[in-house]
């Protein structure tokens, strides 16, 4: 293992499905394994609690109920809430279930976004739980966290008031596996408090391990339109938000939109797009809403086969009006692809971890002249130019900081970002800070950005390069995960 901040040639990659931790062998997350516990229970012939995520107060953490309602919770299984419990019925969608007192629209909307991608799903929520004659009170889920796939396991006992859910909640009473998964992430993040605000590109990174990218609406390219359409076609999800309001948040506008609300992206036609309310209710009332005049232009084939007048969240905008009321979109793929046209070249990922220390390699950024070189330095070598169709783009760069705190809450992100050069093949050994003074990066990342994550997407030549990850100031610790996506004939 070389020494902190050494500089690492990068031979290679480790795909995210290979290894422990990957997308076939999750980790045990908190080392609690289901199949042991599950068959422990069975033979026993107890139901499952959860001493790592105990249906206490606890759990569900302080802020989100007031005291006279915490007091008031109990925690029941499912068959002590609905007369038929089921894990599924009739099949997973975005219509299955709305929002309860936590703010976590973010996270549902992700949700919402994951019904649409069934071998995804399929992964993240394993559909072979039931509650049958092998029913124990133990059910698990799938996530990805920084670099790594988790099984989390919980159990069934479910925060109610008055014997009903007070979090997400099915339409249809009998169908559990919307607060499960719920519950599943409260525990990731630390508790259901934690749950409460942020980005749906945030869980939709979770439920994929993919690659993420965030267009910002008030300026968006010309082309948003085709990669949107890509990213249809694309094993993608696809989440928006509304800008935050000057009084508190999920106040509901005059044209039916809330602020400060995250919405899924569902489906889109002749510069048309649907989105989706995690409420479960609630929709936009201006132009090609439900009982928009425009609809009476469509052809009535068209016209039923599009549109839902029930207030099921669900609604149609133009692409202008969505860029005029949502401030970003993001979304997640399992691989770049949908960023840029069939080039006939795929991609291949690698990922590294590594660690800014203080007072050893955390050197912040350039404007750091003595220190910037102490940084974590990886270097890469393009091999060749894209075969096929002309690339526009042969690499994408991923950094993205890693908590040290379980809790959510309580992670403090720091401003991250990386700078790019061209270096010779003569030089070994790690790049002094006199490299640093007579060279300028060939690239970078357009800002240092207090974000869980930053990418920047390039093109360069056949050669060598040095990627240095930092963050702004000198002496910040962190642990960060470095992501490069390339192509077939950019070898890292």
């Amino acid at each position: 293992m070389p020494p902190p901040g050494v500089c690492l040639n990068i031979m290679g990659s480790r795909s995210k499905s290979e290894g422990y931790g990957g997308i076939a062998n999750p980790e045990k997350f908190l080392n609690q394994d289901y199949q042991h516990l599950k068959q422990y229970c069975l033979i026993k012939g107890v139901r499952y609690i959860d001493d790592m995520f105990p249906p206490d107060r606890r759990s569900i953490g302080q802020g989100i109920l007031s005291p006279s309602d915490l007091n008031r919770v109990e925690w029941l299984r499912p068959a002590k809430i609905a007369p038929n419990p089921s894990f599924v019925l009739d099949g997973i969608s975005r219509f299955d279930f709305g929002q309860g007192l936590v703010g976590n629209c973010w996270f549902l909307a992700s949700i919402g976004a994951l019904t649409f991608q069934n071998d995804i799903l399929g992964h993240v929520v394993p559909l072979d739980q039931a509650f049958d004659e092998n029913y124990c009170g133990l059910f698990h889920f799938r996530f990805w966290r920084f670099g790594r796939w988790v099984d989390v396991l919980i159990d069934d006992k479910l925060p109610t008031i008055n014997g009903r859910l007070i979090f997400v909640h099915s339409k249809d009473p009998n169908e559990f596996w919307p607060a499960l998964m719920e519950k599943a992430y409260a525990k990731v993040c630390g508790s259901y408090t934690d749950m409460n605000a942020g980005t749906p590109a945030e869980a939709m990174m979770d439920f994929t391990g993919g690659i993420h990218m965030c267009v910002d609406l008030s300026s968006p390219p010309h082309n948003l339109w085709q990669l949107m359409c890509r990213a249809g076609k694309s094993s993608t999800l696809m989440g928006c938000g509304t800008p935050q309001g000057e009084t508190s948040a999920n106040t509901v506008m005059q044209n039916g939109l809330v602020q400060g609300h995250a919405y899924t992206v569902t489906g889109k036609t002749v510069n048309l797009v649907r989105l989706w309310n995690p409420w479960g209710k609630g929709e936009w009332s201006g132009a090609w809403s439900d009982k928009s005049p425009l609809w009476q232009n469509v052809s009535p084939q068209d016209r039923e086969m599009c549109l839902s007048v029930a207030d099921d969240g669900e609604f149609w905008m133009n692409m202008e009006d969505f860029c005029e009321f949502y401030t970003d979109l993001d979304i997640c793929g399992l691989s770049p692809d949908f960023l840029e046209s069939d080039s006939g070249c795929p991609w291949k990922t690698s990922m590294y971890e590594g660690r800014w220390v203080a007072g050893t390699t955390a050197g912040g950024c350039m404007n750091n002249k003595d220190s910037f070189w102490t940084n974590p330095q990886y270097r890469i070598k393009i091999r060749g130019e894209c075969s096929g169709k002309e690339c526009d783009k042969n690499l994408l760069v991923s950094l993205m900081q890693k908590p040290d705190k379980r809790n959510r809450r309580l992670v403090q992100s720091l401003h991250i970002g990386f700078s790019l050069f061209e270096v010779s093949t003569e030089q070994k050994g790690k790049f002094p800070a006199s490299f640093f003074s007579r060279h300028s990066p060939v690239a970078q990342t357009a800002t240092y950005m207090n974000a869980r994550e930053v990418i920047e997407f390039l093109f360069l030549k056949p050669g060598e390069y040095l990627i240095v990850p930092s963050t702004f100031n000198a002496n910040e610790t962190a642990s960060f995960i470095l992501t490069i996506y390339s192509k077939a004939e950019t070898q890292c």
